[in-house]
């Protein structure tokens, strides 16, 4: 089964993925959850293995513009409901290779994923 990279083609850090992958040869299905978003099951999936902390991007210009009351008292639940409504709020990339996901890119974590 083919890698899929998740995230926003315009994003610095999904740019730098691709093109680690193009340079190592690695095939893969790029997801764009901007336009083609990401289902709850998908969502919850990375939720439970790598947690809401890690899944939800606070730091990015999309959640810091959230009005203080969405962003207050903060599970797994509801930061859910905050990435389907808003895909740039999920921490991209994420890769997804046979199942197993990395959150980010480390040119490290890649190289032991597909060494």
């Amino acid at each position: 089964m083919i890698p899929t990279l998740y995230g926003i083609p315009n994003c610095d850090t999904v740019k730098k993925a691709r093109v680690w992958l193009d340079a190592h040869g690695e095939a893969y299905a790029f997801h764009d959850y901007k336009k083609l978003g990401v289902d709850r099951a998908t969502l919850q999936d990375w939720v439970s293995a790598h947690g809401w902390e890690t899944v939800l991007n606070r730091a990015g210009t999309t959640f810091r513009a959230l009005p203080p009351e969405a962003k207050a008292d903060l599970d797994a639940g509801k930061a859910i409901e905050l990435m389907l409504a808003q895909p740039s709020m999920i921490k991209r990339p994420v890769l997804d290779v046979n199942g197993r996901t990395t959150v980010g890119f480390k040119p490290e974590i890649y190289a032991a994923v597909f060494g």
